[in-house]
């Protein structure tokens, strides 16, 4: 595998060499000073070109980073689905090697740079031939770190919480657990998730990110804690199922009711305890009920 310095040195040696690319810049994860680095993190590379017809219509350039495993251009996929792209506003190339580097290639024309640049407060500025690039700003993560919510955001998220909730429920007793797990990974656990990572704000005063996906989570959070969320992932059967749906509620109410305590927000306890009896109750109806209550 080739080591970071060789591939900081072929990325700006073609750079250098070629009079269309006029600076060079990172975000991502390597920008970031706070992330621990490993053998997968890759290079999320910006080329500030000229132009980008002369590099999309020939592509025999990019042989010089190495021997893909598989090529991936954006773009082009998006553009086949009729999306409406405009390719001189920048062209992607998503690239991983044999040797198990991945470069990220975004190619920038010097008329977007102003439009983009600003737009992460992570950039390292790796080279600029004709000193086009914006003052660089200290490394920072801030744009990433958990936001304070607002009353109404805490309000709504319990609300839809409490909402969308039953809908596993009902999603079980009609035996389609399939929808039951679509409904729970996309908007049930979602919402206990965001819930979690407010906790999370309130204890770091709001100062901390937990990265894409929620990948740092578990650092913030005690092990209990992680377990429990852990364990609402198991559905694959109705049994477990119905287990995860109730830790999934049983936790959310928890972290709800403390994040109201420390924002000094209302919980909406009558409304969750409602919603929470009403899914219990489903459980609990024969298979061939032909009334709710």
């Amino acid at each position: 595998m080739r080591s970071e310095k060789e591939m900081y040195d072929l990325i700006l040696d073609i750079a250098k060499r070629d009079e269309r690319i006029r600076a060079v810049y990172m975000n991502g994860s390597r920008a970031n000073p706070n992330i621990k680095k490993d053998i997968f993190q890759d290079y999320d590379i910006v080329y500030v070109v000229t132009e980008t017809k002369t590099f999309i219509e020939d592509k025999k350039w990019t042989s010089n980073f190495g021997e893909p495993i598989i090529f991936q251009e954006p773009d082009k996929l998006d553009k086949m689905q009729g999306i409406n792209i405009d390719f001189n506003n920048g062209y992607t190339y998503l690239m991983q090697f044999t040797d198990g580097n991945r470069i990220d290639l975004h190619l920038q024309p010097i008329n977007m740079l102003t439009e983009e640049y600003n737009k992460d407060k992570l950039v390292v500025q790796l080279l600029d031939k004709d000193n086009i690039l914006p003052e660089v700003k200290p490394d920072s993560d801030e744009d990433y770190w958990i936001k304070k919510p607002s009353y109404e955001e805490y309000f709504s998220e319990c609300n839809n919480f409490w909402w969308v909730a039953p809908y596993c429920a009902k999603g079980l007793w009609r035996k389609e657990i399939l929808y039951s797990i679509d409904v729970m990974n996309n908007y049930v656990r979602d919402g206990l998730i965001t819930m979690i990572k407010w906790k999370v704000g309130i204890e770091t005063n709001f100062k901390v990110s937990i990265g894409k996906s929620n990948k740092f989570l578990k650092e913030y959070i005690d092990k209990e804690l992680w377990d429990k969320l852990m364990s609402t992932f198991n559905m694959s059967d109705y049994n477990s199922s119905w287990t995860a749906l109730f830790i999934t509620c049983e936790l959310f109410e928890e972290v709800a009711y403390s994040v109201s305590k420390q924002l000094g927000y209302e919980y909406n306890y009558d409304e969750a305890q409602r919603s929470f009896n009403f899914i219990k109750h489903i459980k609990e109806l024969p298979d061939d009920a032909l009334e709710i209550y």
